[in-house]
């Protein structure tokens, strides 16, 4: 699972400890007993460390991985396909460090700076951005994640549209292509930038782990679904979520490229998008 699975149960962990203050809440297969660790969950106060855990203390394992999702129809998925399920995620939980927000405050900062050099007027919001998943060439996960994909060469006139009035930081990593107009931070890991959308006033970016983030923050986000995945099953009400509505919406391709996932990236223009970010903005 990815980034934006672990904080989607969060939400359900923090029930669970509240129900259960004396327990060690983490987080795996059940059945198993097995607890699995994230990032996501560190300083968490309602998910014990399943690599620490206290020998005399019980223990529950919150029974959400790979094979228990509850916004996959696993009964109707084939191994071409995902089929979803309509469901209503509660936003999920992250907490920082008093390091991370210093360090996101720092790079605001630098991100201001660097608006000033370049440009002689003020902008109007602060944007994180982000435009490709990290897993768009892995080689089990990238079929699924480039059908997921606005596409490169959508992403590129967005981003320069943008950037003539907002300042855009953009999380960045090996498969980003860097646009030299856009403030991208080195060396940032996921928790800091998070961190660092915390401090900006809105998310705009693909489905996935950052739109998690985005809602869990409680921030405004103008987010990419495409015709792969609905709004339905994993997106929040309080987001401008762009979906594209045909009979053969949302496909859940995940062998092969997907020609309607092609056509949901030619229907879905640049124009649109800046239509949502123009609302929230």
């Amino acid at each position: 699972m990815g980034y934006g699975d672990d904080l989607l149960v969060t939400k359900l962990a923090s029930k669970i400890k509240k129900q259960f203050p004396d327990r060690q809440i983490v987080i795996g297969e059940a059945k198993k007993q097995r607890a699995y660790h994230s990032i996501v969950y560190d300083n968490n106060p309602n998910i014990s460390d399943c690599r620490n855990l206290e020998k005399n203390k019980p223990i529950h394992i919150v029974d959400y991985h790979e094979n228990n999702r509850p916004y996959i129809d696993y009964g109707k998925t084939t191994n071409t396909n995902y089929v979803w399920r309509k469901f209503k995620p509660d936003p999920g939980e992250i907490y920082f460090t008093k390091k991370e927000k210093a360090d996101a405050k720092k790079i605001i900062s630098e991100a201001i700076e660097f608006w000033s050099r370049t440009n002689k007027k003020n902008y109007k919001k602060i944007i994180f951005l982000e435009t490709t998943s990290t897993k768009i060439n892995h080689w089990q996960f990238g079929i699924k994640n480039k059908n997921k994909d606005w596409g490169a060469e959508n992403w590129q006139k967005l981003t320069n549209a943008l950037i003539k009035d907002y300042l855009v930081i953009e999380s960045v990593h090996k498969e980003t292509k860097k646009n030299l107009s856009v403030f991208s931070p080195n060396n940032m890991d996921f928790r800091l930038a998070c961190a660092v959308m915390n401090e900006a006033d809105f998310y705009v970016g693909q489905e996935g782990g950052f739109g998690q983030v985005a809602a869990s923050l409680n921030k405004k986000a103008v987010i990419y679904f495409g015709g792969w995945i609905t709004p339905e099953s994993v997106g929040y009400d309080f987001h401008e979520n762009i979906y594209y509505e045909h009979n053969l919406s949302p496909c859940g391709e995940y062998k092969k490229l997907c020609s309607h996932c092609e056509e949901a990236r030619k229907s879905i223009s640049v124009d649109i998008f800046l239509k949502h970010i123009n609302k929230i903005s």
